[in-house]
Order: C-alpha cells, then structure tokens, then sequence
C-alpha cells in the first residue's frame, strides 16, 4: 500500500460470508497527506490498523445475526515498510504486512467455533512518480501485490475471503495531489485513489476489483515548540466487487461504502505520527456481511 500521505503514501505504495480482509483492506490505505513524499531520501515506517467486525448486514440495512453463519473477524494489521526517492521524480516503496486475525463461525454441523491465528501478510511493491512539479504537489503510484500470505489456514473452518492473504497477484495503481487552500494560508487540501486489480490467481478464487479513495483538509498552524500539530478532516469512498470462482461467495461480497475519518497528525522532525478514526456512514453490502463500526489506524514514520 504506498502511502503518499498521513497514510497516503503509506496507503497508496498504508476488510464464507463476511467482509474478511480480502474484501476491504484497502480501505487503510487512503487518507492525508503527511507521508507525500516531499525531497529525495528516506522513510522507514511502522503502520497499525484494527477493526472488529461484529455486526452483520445486508444492502444499506443491519440485518439479524443469524442470517450469517460468521458472527466476527477481528484484525490487527501491522504493517512496517520502507520508502526510498531517489530524486525529485522517482521513488519506491515496500511494504511487509503481519495480521493477527480471530474469527468467529458456525460450522457445518451448527456448532459455533473459532480461530485464532497470526502469519504475515501479501507483501505489496510500488513505483512512485512525482515529476509534474518542482515541488512533488502530485504524483502517480504503481506496482505489484505478491502473493506471500497464506490463503490455505485452517481451510475446513476458515473461507478464502477471511484468510489472511488473498492469493492473488494483484496489480496496483493510484495517484494523490495536494495543494494549499490559498497562498499565505496553513490550511491544505488533498486527494488520493488507488485501485487493486487481482491478476494471477489460485485455487479458483479471484477476489473482487476494489477502489478506494479519500479526500480532505488539515491544518498547519499549530506549534508546540518543535512540533507542529495538524488536525485532519477527511471523507473516504470505498467500492468492491464481488469475489468469483468456485472456491469464492459471489452471493455475499462486494460492497459500497462512504466513511468520515477525523484525525490528527504530530511532526517532530524527522519523526511523524498519525491517527485516525473512520467512522462509517453509508454501507451497502452485497449479501449478509460482517463489518466494523469504526476503524482505527495508527503511523510512526522516520525519514532519513
């Protein structure tokens, strides 16, 4: 997940029955601008994101739980990485992901059982380009997601949507601009997107195409001796398509989604830190699905 900004760079080069992390992951990899890169050099970072998904869904509405055989997924996603410019246009970035996943279903005889299980995730390499200005304002992402997680955990409790890594070679694109609001002013806005398009697949399961995008606003005024405090308004756009192949539950994946995520970011150079909290909305899931009411995100960034 690049992420071009507060996890914007660390989102573009930074979630069978229920929104596992196949179908919505992407979601934490739009938003802000304070990892745009900004000069030739370095970035190493350390990302944190959680959801619990625990209420079940169908269309625009909350639906009764016994309508879905899983009744939660919960997920930490730690996610260290690294980001190089090697000039004013050309860069890269790399990503090394670790979930730590529960999950909560009924099985086929109607007991309720569980899963506890940790392992890394599908590690994702990006291009970055930002030489359409002097000052890297705008920029486009591209790359590769690897298959290197595992998609087999556990197969006769745990469906393909809700194991840890996808299985899929996946293409990756995005793009990111920002700009001030006015000149002489603090404040600043920004816009990202990124798209994952799943390529080379196994064990006859493709996971949907999925688009995120996120646009907002922060604030730089603020100082606390050497640090420079900005709060972060944005709105974030999430859309999937449906899982397909035999192995997938075409009937219930596949969503639209819209998410307020209010934040705040700390600069102490050469140490950032972010967080956000992004609250749904609008929902409209395909089928019964398990989603989150709200999600988390957490980034300690160090530039070099």
């Amino acid at each position: 997940m690049l992420k071009i900004g507060g996890d914007m760079l660390a989102g573009i080069l930074m979630p069978g029955a229920a929104f596992g992390c196949a179908c919505g992951c992407g979601v934490f990899d739009v938003g802000t601008s304070s990892m745009f890169p900004s000069d030739e050099g370095g970035m190493a970072f350390l990302n944190y994101a959680y959801q619990d998904q625990n209420q079940n869904r169908n269309g625009t509405s909350d639906a009764p739980a016994a309508n879905n055989n899983d009744k939660q997924i919960r997920t930490s996603f730690v996610t260290p990485g690294l980001q190089y410019m090697f000039n004013r246009s050309w860069g890269v970035q790399a990503e090394f992901p670790y979930d730590f996943r529960y999950f909560q279903t009924r099985d086929d005889a109607g007991n309720i059982v569980s899963r506890s299980w940790s392992a890394p995730g599908d590690i994702r390499i990006e291009g970055i380009y930002t030489g359409f200005s002097e000052v890297l304002s705008g920029g486009v992402t591209f790359g590769l997601k690897l298959p290197t997680g595992s998609y087999n955990h556990d197969a006769d409790v745990v469906d393909r949507d809700t194991q840890i890594g996808t299985g899929s070679t996946d293409i990756l694109l995005g793009g990111f601009f920002r700009h001030d609001l006015a000149s002489g002013t603090h404040w600043q806005w920004f816009t990202q997107a990124s798209l994952d398009v799943p390529t080379l697949i196994q064990g006859d399961y493709r996971p949907g195409i999925e688009g995120d995008a996120a646009a907002g606003i922060n604030y730089r005024g603020w100082n606390l001796g050497r640090a420079n405090i900005a709060p972060i308004a944005q709105v974030i756009g999430s859309v999937r398509g449906h899982d397909s192949g035999a192995a997938a539950d075409g009937e219930n994946s596949g969503y639209q989604r819209i998410l307020l995520a209010p934040g705040i970011e700390f600069h102490m150079h050469p140490l950032k830190i972010y967080a956000d909290v992004e609250i749904p909305v609008y929902e409209n899931v395909k089928g019964n699905q398990l989603v989150a009411p709200a999600l988390f995100k957490l980034g300690v960034s160090y530039m070099f």
